[in-house]
């Protein structure tokens, strides 16, 4: 009754719980990217911080400040930082950019400066944050982009 109710409870693990911490896409070499998709993303996570910052900033003017929204406003931005740091490391750091290829070093240091802005964009309201990292998205585009 015991090992059945293990097996049970590892199903249950496998089935349920697993697709969901397994997030966009993997690091199996399936040779399915979408590069051009992914600046998108990077650039949509951006537009979510700013908007963020600026309701942000919005609720914090007024007298009788609502929490409850400004708790939520915060939690999203981090969120969407959070997303673009993921994207930024986990799919163009770690499955894009190879050793050895055409301007690996400026991708890298691209990439570690956008990772960076995301992470003050979490730690501020600073607009100039983002649009250091708008700017860092472009240069990162037209530098990956012109390999090909």
């Amino acid at each position: 009754m015991k090992k059945a109710f293990m097996r049970f409870g590892v199903v249950f693990f496998l089935v349920f719980c697993v697709p969901a911490l397994v997030s966009a896409h993997c690091e199996v070499p399936c040779g399915i990217y979408d590069d051009e998709m992914r600046i998108k993303m990077l650039n949509e996570h951006i537009d979510t911080m700013e908007k963020s910052m600026m309701m942000i900033k919005d609720i914090q003017k007024h007298e009788d400040i609502n929490y409850n929204q400004l708790t939520r406003w915060i939690t999203n931005k981090d969120k969407h930082a959070n997303k673009f740091q993921h994207i930024a490391t986990q799919y163009f750091l770690t499955q894009r950019i190879k050793p050895g290829t055409k301007h690996y070093e400026k991708k890298l240091a691209l990439l570690h400066k956008m990772v960076v802005y995301a992470m003050k964009c979490k730690q501020t309201t600073d607009m100039d944050n983002i649009k250091e990292l708008k700017d860092l998205v472009g240069k990162f585009e037209t530098l990956y982009f012109k390999e090909e």
